[in-house]
């Protein structure tokens, strides 16, 4: 498999901490599945789980940007059966197989993707 786009974003964790304490923010239905949000507040530290996530997002739209536009609720961010992060994309449109690292810290949450093609 060859990569055919990559990205990365970088935000502070800060920006999540207010959000943390609303599970039905309507900031974060649009921009999380319920799977995701499900899985970042059974976390001890949600606003990181939550910020690591949106950067995952970012970074995925950075690395297929060359495709096409997809929007942040058309990716989820889930673990596949090894645990490792994965992006799965809703857009019949795009078919894409994309790879997701993601790490925080105290203070930002960092991400990784990168879109291989499918041969």
């Amino acid at each position: 498999m060859g990569i055919v786009g990559i990205g990365v974003d970088i935000i502070e964790i800060s920006r999540f901490k207010r959000l943390a304490s609303r599970k039905n923010s309507i900031f974060l239905k649009k921009i999380f599945t319920q799977k995701e949000l499900k899985y970042c507040f059974a976390k001890k530290n949600p606003a990181g789980s939550l910020a690591a996530r949106f950067a995952a997002k970012e970074a995925v739209i950075k690395a297929t940007s060359r495709f096409m536009a997809i929007s942040m609720n058309e990716i989820e961010i889930v673990n596949n059966k090894n645990n490792a992060p994965i992006a799965i994309i809703h857009n019949k449109k795009m078919k894409a197989n994309i790879s997701v690292s993601m790490s925080h810290s105290k203070d930002h949450a960092i991400a990784f993707a990168i879109c291989h093609d499918e041969h």
